[in-house]
């Protein structure tokens, strides 16, 4: 599955929606602007306070989430 530690899920942060580093980013967010055909390149140009990282984690997220399994990811500290 690969690290995760990006990916975030906090009830007071975008409804619980799975976030990068408790950021109002979604994961949804990432994954549709890469469907739109944005590259990561132009979401770190549009995003600059995102890293690569956390946008790969986005897309390796939404992966595993699409193959259906889940991953417990802890409320944000």
């Amino acid at each position: 599955m690969g690290d995760m530690s990006r990916i975030k899920r906090d009830p007071a942060v975008m409804a619980g929606k799975p976030c990068i580093r408790n950021m109002r980013v979604t994961v949804a967010m990432i994954v549709g602007q890469i469907a739109e055909g944005a590259t990561i390149d132009d979401l770190l140009q549009e995003f600059p306070y995102l890293e690569r990282e956390d946008i790969t984690q986005a897309l390796r997220y939404a992966a595993y989430m699409a193959s259906g399994q889940e991953i417990d990811l802890s409320p944000a500290a």
